[in-house]
Parts: structure tokens; sequence; C-alpha cells
């Protein structure tokens, strides 16, 4: 088994000594967006890129100090750059039950039995990841299933999108809720025929058990930072936007960087308005000195997700008429938040998953002046099901499309059934977008999915899942090139992280921030790119990552 490292204090190359990367299979994107092959990447001794050259050409004299690194015909990229992910939680739950890979109901209870038994002084058991359209269910689990396994302490398992939490009776108990309890406005507690709570809560409604679970210890949170910081250095991330911080979290980020521990870019959204007066109350937090944290944006919703049927549509949810999901705000509340945000200097940025909610969100943006629009980049996080009508305003309004083509590729087993044929031509409609002109930023919403980008890098250039089905793709008309997918993962996502100064591609002055890896996505076959290993990471040109 391959050994892996992370060297999480970046003190492992002398700070005034130059490096020449050489021998290297390297492509990155210029200034114009096409792509450029090279075979050396000449990295300047503070961290950034001087030059590339190609095959052949001969190579500058080495100074004292300076070092020559041969990578032996390995191919090299620009570090990847996730839109949209949410660091401490990918941390969080790496050290917590994690119930992503399991493939039934029963393998999901003999995952909490497993972990209730190695934590026995853990008095609440929480985790996350579960997916009852993967488990075949046709239902939300109930707490009953969990109480079967774990009668005696509280369990809190979030839904794999983060917007429905899975509790058994001692939760619910501890939570206060009953068949009296009301659901919260853009809530939902799921109930039996008597109004009896069954053990799920919908978006809003996770606040009432959210508000009596212990919190996190300090100790805890610095640990899930940390361990976020190596799984991502490990996929060859160089840069996340941190999609709604908390003013710990920032301050952690803060501290983090520091103390030189950051070994990604972190763009930071607050997470929502309140977190923005807290945090940033004097304006934008600008890129730091050595550009690893800033936070110069707001992260709001509009509404839900699709698979718990919180997805804000236009008509109702095909497969449950008189249910059109939950908008979480009106147009009027939405517009002023944006409107807020815009005043104050800050990007807003906002989850929309369905097409009402991408019809409002659009409406809010449409609202902003022009200089405005074009100085704060707004960004819909998600865009997943938008009506027809709507596709062409994110072009016409400068509106950053923020997606995850991953989340197409988990969503086909289920996407049909909850709107229809006919609204599958707004869903997950990538080339479109592109087509029109609108600018793509890509990520993946981990933990939601994984954070690996190959997977992204796969998913939109086949329309597959892991198994490379189905064949030729799910509706592949929206598949992307693989050119336009690596764009999306560099430079789209860096102009929409406010760091298309600084990062995105190997052109000189920019930082040298790259990863070397087992093998080339731009000429093997598309169905093997997502089994891409990174076997180095480096930031600033210092490693951060080595699979030995």
């Amino acid at each position: 088994m391959k050994r892996l490292l992370a060297i999480l204090l970046l003190g492992a190359v002398p700070a005034d000594a130059a490096t020449q990367i050489v021998n290297a299979n390297g492509y990155t994107l210029d200034t114009a967006g096409k792509l450029q092959r090279f075979a050396t990447l000449l990295i300047d001794d503070d961290g950034r890129v001087s030059a590339t050259l190609p095959r052949g050409a001969p190579l500058p004299p080495l100074g004292a100090g300076d070092k020559r690194i041969d990578v032996h015909t390995r191919t090299l990229l620009p570090g990847l750059i996730d839109a949209h992910g949410h660091v401490e939680h990918l941390g969080a739950q790496a050290l917590a039950l994690d119930l992503t890979a399991t493939p039934t109901l029963a393998a999901a209870q003999a995952a909490l039995k497993a972990y209730a038994a190695a934590n026995p002084q853990r008095a609440w058991l929480q985790g996350g990841g579960w997916n009852q359209e993967i488990w075949k269910l046709g239902r939300f689990p109930t707490a009953a299933e969990l109480d079967a396994v774990v009668p005696d302490r509280p369990v809190a398992l979030r839904r794999v999108d983060g917007h429905a939490i899975w509790l058994n009776s001692k939760a619910l108990a501890a939570a206060g809720i009953t068949a009296k309890t009301a659901d919260p406005a853009g809530g939902r507690i799921e109930r039996g025929a008597a109004g009896n709570p069954t053990g799920v809560l919908v978006d809003a409604a996770t606040d009432l058990v959210e508000a009596v679970i212990p919190p996190a210890t300090p100790a805890e949170d610095d640990a899930a930072l940390a361990k976020a910081l190596f799984i991502m250095a490990s996929v060859g991330l160089t840069g996340v936007g941190d999609a709604g911080v908390s003013q710990g979290g920032f301050a952690r980020l803060q501290a983090f960087d520091r103390d030189g521990k950051l070994t990604a870019r972190i763009y930071a959204m607050a997470g929502g308005m309140e977190a923005l007066a807290k945090i940033a109350p004097d304006g934008p937090i600008k890129w730091s000195g050595t550009d690893r944290l800033a936070l110069m944006s707001v992260k709001l919703y509009a509404d839900g997700a699709l698979g718990s049927r919180g997805a804000a549509l236009l008509a109702p949810y095909s497969d449950a008429p008189g249910n059109n999901g939950l908008l979480f705000s009106t147009q009027a509340q939405m517009d002023a938040n944006v409107a807020s945000a815009a005043a104050r200097g800050f990007q807003p940025n906002v989850h929309a998953i369905g097409d009402a909610a991408n019809a409002q969100v659009l409406d809010s943006f449409a609202r902003l002046t022009p200089a405005q629009r074009a100085a704060l980049r707004p960004r819909i996080e998600h865009a997943q099901v938008v009506a027809l009508p709507d596709l062409s305003r994110f072009a016409s309004l400068n509106v950053i499309a923020s997606m995850q083509p991953t989340h197409a590729t988990s969503d086909m087993n289920m996407a049909e059934a909850r709107i229809g044929a006919e609204r599958l031509k707004g869903a997950y409609a990538w080339a479109t977008l592109l087509k029109s002109g609108a600018r793509y930023a890509g990520g993946s919403d981990f933990p939601v999915e994984s954070p690996n980008p190959f997977y992204g890098l796969h998913a939109a250039v086949t329309r597959q899942g892991a198994d490379n089905a189905p064949p030729g793709g799910w509706i592949p008309g929206e598949k992307m090139t693989i050119e336009q997918a690596f764009a999306a993962f560099t430079t789209g996502a860096a102009y929409a992280n406010f760091e298309d100064s600084f990062a995105g591609t190997l052109t000189p002055g920019k930082w040298a921030d790259f990863i070397i890896i087992d093998r080339d996505i731009f000429t093997g076959p598309p169905a093997a790119i997502r089994g891409t290993l990174v076997e180095e990471t480096w930031l600033a040109g210092k490693p951060v990552f080595y699979r030995d």
C-alpha cells in the first residue's frame, strides 16, 4: 500500500531557493484560455512561476541553493480549485460516522452499530452521508430503524446533501419534537399518518435539533480542519471556495494561516447575513499577503435540495403532487439581502437548486446595476434545475454558474422521477450554459460529494457514474469537453473566487501551485479520468503532499 504524506508546515524547501521542474508532461491554460504544453516549469525564489519552457529548450543555470527536480515525464497540471466545498465539514465527517458508501439501510445500521461500540464515550452519535435513494427505500428512513440499533443514546445523522437530519427517538426527545411541534418556516418535520414525527427533519426544521447537539470542542474543530486540509491536498486541490463559514470557523482559518498551516487557498464565504456582520463588519477581507485566505462574499440560501424534495419548483414535484418544495425567503427578502451585500462590496453567492429558486435569485441579481454585477461577480451555487427561459439570463446578467458535475451523476437515479422529462431539459445543463456565454465554475460541494476533482472531471466529460454507466452518458448533449472541464476547475473556479490574478494557470507571475498525477487526462480515455491518482501537490513552489 502506498504511504500518504502531508507536509503541513510549509518549510520543507528553503524560502530563497529557485526551483526547476524538468522533464514534465505539463499542461496549462494560457491567458487567452488556450491549452498549452510545456516540459519545464521555472519557479522563482518567491514561489511564483517565472517561465514554462517547451521540450528541448535550454535550461538556465542553477544558482547557489537552487534545485532541479526531474519528474520523469509525469503529467503536471496547475493545482485544481473547487469553487464550492465545505472545508471543516469535510474533516468533521471524515472523523465521524460516514455513511456515504453504505449501499443499503441494513449496511448503514451495521455501520452505526460498529461506530457506537467503538465510541462508548460519546454522549451523542453523529455522522452523515446517507441517501435513501441509493438504498432504494422509496421513503425516508425512520427513528425506529435507528432505535433498533442504538436505543440508549441520541443519534443525529445528516443526509448526504446536508438538508435533512435522521434522528432516533432519544434525539427527538432531546429536541422536544412531538406531534404538537409545528413545522418552522422553511422547514418540514416528516410525519406519520397520525402526525407523529417519523425521525427526519428537512431544511429549517434541522435547527430544532442542532440547537441541542453539544458543540465540538476547539481541539475537535482544529483536528477537523487539519484532516480536511490533508484530504484536499491528497486529491490535488490547492484552492477551495469554503461555502458558508461561521465566525469561529473563520477565526480558525485565520489562526491556521498565521501559523503557516493552510495548505490550500481558502476563499471563505460568510454563512449568511448575520455571520457576515460578525466576521467582516468593516467590509470585505481581501486576500492575505500570501494569498492563502480571504472573505469577500456571503453565502445565502434560496431553497433546499432535490433529494429531500426541498428544492423550490415552479410546478409540483412529479413524484409528489401538491409539493413544490420550499423557498426560504420572499422575493423582497432575497432582494434586500443581495442588495445589502452588494452595497457593502461583498460578492453575493446564493444556493439555488429548483427552477423557482433560480428564477428568484436571477431576479434579485437583475436588480443590481451592471457595474455592480461586473465588479462583484455574483454567483448561483448549484443551479441544478433552471427553467429554459432562465438559462440565457446567466450570460446576459453576468452571473457565474457555480455547479458541481458529480451532482448530476449522483442525481440521475432520481432526477427524472422528481421533475419529469420536460424539466430535465433545463437541468444540469452545463453545455447549454457554456454555449450561451455564461461563466462556469467547477466544484463538488464536498462532503456532499467526494472532494476528488477527478471525479468531477470524469462526470463532466462522460455524464457517467463510477461504473461508467449509462452507456454514452446521461443526457449526453450536456457533456463538456475535457478542455472545458479542466477550465472549470482551474480558471473558472479561480475567477469565481477572485484569485484569477494569482492562481488558476501556470503562467509567469502567478503562484506555482501545481500537481503531478499518474496519467495524462488529455490523451487517455475519458473513462479512466476518475481513477487518476495525485502523486504530488505543491503550493507556492513548495510540496504540501507526496504519495510515496
